[in-house]
């Protein structure tokens, strides 16, 4: 759609003339995140300053039924903050403040545009921690983490975004501006209206303040690389090391050609692979007690040594785990340059995670394109990356999907389900039947009308067209 005249002027009186942009250069950059290769330029950005004039924003557009998305860091998989049907794509880049770190009672409140690992980094300094750590957490901000319930490595020991979510300021879709809740550790006050809007990718309300749970930092860890001879004893030992009584800090599975592709992508980094070596597992260990943390590591050794494994590299100093960890946030990336691919974020009952694998490589066959796991493993989220090749435009757009069909399918057969950790966004919505019943969606899309009657919030996601 094509805003007229007096809708431009409208929102230009509301950010300034140098916050609204509708050249093509720019509306393109702001036209496409990490997914894929999907480009859905909006028809035009703006860039307001705070809640208010956001607030302004959403007024007009929800009196002339304008789409508005609001765009993050476009670090995002499943294509969250693409412009589907144009409209405004609202970008949040100027609300990008630390406001306020409260050491006594061990809270941050924040700007939706704070990059993660600043924000990590920052509280360090005062010996305090926020834990979840997405791959792209160097680039990727606060807000958009909670509008897909981001997760990252530590999550199987410190759990994910909504864990650290106490209390929200929402711009509502009729440019309302409320608080959701409290700042407070507990809340059984009415309806969890901070964590419905954790999770919904954008479409209830946008988030401009986020007050956000620490905790003190570990002072320790310990990194051991794991190489295992067969794929599937790698995942069976991830259960195996929990019913052993460890709880690790981290637990991420990869296979064979994601470490290779990854080694071949990132500069300084080299691990030795023997031949047959099919996956590594790379587990971590954190607290404040050296010799606690070794005896966990011993254990977790004892568990392993009950598989066909290799030599165990225990990262000896600082410089080569950073090394290590590098690699392992690396993949995705190293995956992308090497072919065209679509990645699905798969999550079951860890002691699934065997069944899960085999299961994608039979379909795999079956439909005749090769894949690339690897992921979170300590909490089962699997990432699926299915590789282009050599396949033709055909079979990539017609038979791949049945695959990746099958895949949810499997999924939730094992009682997981689509997303861990992506999202749903626009790639994965026609998927949502495999997960959900008819009247699961109703109350879902009955919610978002409860929120947005226009339908003018981030529209085109999460829910299946109607013709699937």
């Amino acid at each position: 759609m094509e805003l007229k005249k007096n809708i431009y002027d409208l929102l230009k009186n509301i950010v300034g003339e140098s916050y609204i942009f509708t050249d093509e250069e720019t509306r393109n950059h702001y036209g496409h995140d990490e997914t894929e290769d999907y480009v859905f330029p909006p028809s035009v950005v703006l860039k307001p300053a705070n809640a208010k004039e956001i607030s302004e924003i959403l007024k007009v557009a929800n009196e002339f039924y304008i789409p508005v998305t609001p765009i993050g860091a476009r670090t995002g998989l499943s294509g969250g903050a693409l412009c589907v049907q144009k409209g405004i794509g609202l970008s949040m880049e100027r609300l990008n403040k630390i406001i306020e770190i409260d050491e006594k009672n061990l809270q941050v409140t924040v700007e939706p545009a704070v990059i993660t690992q600043v924000l990590r980094e920052t509280v360090l300094e005062k010996n305090l921690s926020y834990p979840v750590d997405p791959s792209s957490q160097g680039s990727c901000w606060i807000g958009g983490n909670v509008a897909e319930n981001a997760g990252g490595a530590r999550a199987l020991k410190y759990g994910v975004t909504k864990d650290y979510v106490l209390n929200l300021e929402v711009v509502l879709p009729n440019g309302e501006i409320i608080w959701t809740g409290a700042n407070t550790l507990k809340n059984s006050t009415g309806y969890n209206l901070t964590q419905l809007m954790v999770g919904s990718e954008g479409t209830l309300g946008v988030i401009t303040k986020i007050v956000l749970k620490l905790i003190p930092a570990n002072k320790h860890n310990v990194l051991l690389l794991v190489p295992f001879y067969k794929s599937t004893q790698a995942c069976e030992a991830v259960s195996a090391i929990f019913r052993a009584g460890i709880v690790p800090s981290a637990l991420e599975f990869m296979e064979r050609d994601a470490l290779e592709w990854t080694m071949r992508y990132v500069d300084g980094v080299s691990v030795p692979i023997k031949d047959k070596i099919q996956a590594h597992l790379l587990i971590e260990v954190d607290g404040n007690y050296p010799e606690i943390l070794m005896q966990e590591a011993e254990k977790i050794l004892e568990v392993v040594e009950n598989y066909e494994i290799d030599e165990v590299l225990f990262a000896d100093s600082e410089e080569q785990k950073n090394a290590l960890w590098k690699m392992r946030r690396a993949v995705g990336e190293a995956v992308k340059s090497n072919s065209i691919y679509k990645e699905e974020d798969t999550v079951v009952p860890r002691y699934e995670l065997p069944a899960l694998l085999n299961g994608i490589k039979a379909i795999g066959i079956k439909y005749g394109f090769q894949s690339v796991c690897y992921g979170h493993a300590g909490d089962g989220n699997l990432h699926v990356n299915i590789i282009k090749g050599d396949l033709s435009d055909e079979k990539w757009n017609k038979e791949v999907p049945k695959g990746i069909r099958e895949i949810f399918e499997l999924t939730v057969a094992l009682k997981g389900t689509l997303s861990g950790e992506h999202g749903i966004g626009y790639v994965q919505k026609n998927y949502m039947d495999i997960a959900f019943s008819k009247s699961h969606l109703e109350l879902m899309e009955s919610i978002k009308r409860v929120f947005d009657a226009n339908h003018i919030l981030n529209p085109g996601k999460i829910f299946p067209d109607e013709e699937v």
